[in-house]
């Protein structure tokens, strides 16, 4: 896997990060979850999910029966973008040589969240329509399953998105 560099400017949000939060989890984890980029909790401790929609993440995975420690988590992007707005293409586009990195020789790749899910398919999606739906898109030129699913911070606001999230889980549990 490639990281940015400790130093890294290849966008503007590094004017505001504390840290570049790099994957947790094993390193040859067969399944990556990814979600759209660093919130607060993130950026002060430089670890992914740590915040309030990492204990809903977690929870989800308990009741699914695995842990962190079987899966890598990453973001599309590594610094987190200001008041926790959506990271833009271009912003994606600077981390995108990164998370394809992360991204090789995976069985399963789950999107996150509509904007994790745009960046890796390529396009905008409408969760509702696409979510536990397994398709393929292609990391380096090899396919690869991926499975899109709710953020859990809309698990918050949403039944659906609770319910959805956890359907997702245990299909993850099925693949590890």
């Amino acid at each position: 896997m490639i990281s940015p560099d400790s130093d890294c400017s290849l966008c503007g949000l590094c004017a505001g990060r504390t840290n570049i939060v790099l994957p947790s989890g094993p390193s040859d984890a067969r399944v990556v979850l990814v979600g759209e980029g660093p919130g607060e909790n993130e950026d002060l401790i430089g670890t992914p999910f740590i915040g309030r929609a990492g204990r809903i993440l977690e929870a989800a995975m308990d009741m699914a029966g695995f842990s962190r420690d079987d899966v890598m988590i990453t973001n599309t992007v590594k610094c987190r973008p200001p008041s926790n707005r959506d990271p833009t293409p271009e912003e994606m586009g600077a981390c995108r040589p990164f998370l394809m990195s992360e991204l090789e020789g995976r069985d399963l790749i789950v999107g996150l969240g509509k904007s994790a899910c745009r960046d890796l398919l390529g396009e905008p999606v409408a969760m509702k329509e696409v979510a536990n739906i397994i398709t393929t898109i292609d990391i380096n030129g090899t396919p690869v399953d991926f499975l899109p699913t709710y953020h859990p911070a809309a698990c918050i606001y949403s039944k659906i998105a609770r319910e959805r999230l956890a359907e997702a889980m245990t299909i993850v549990r099925g693949r590890l």
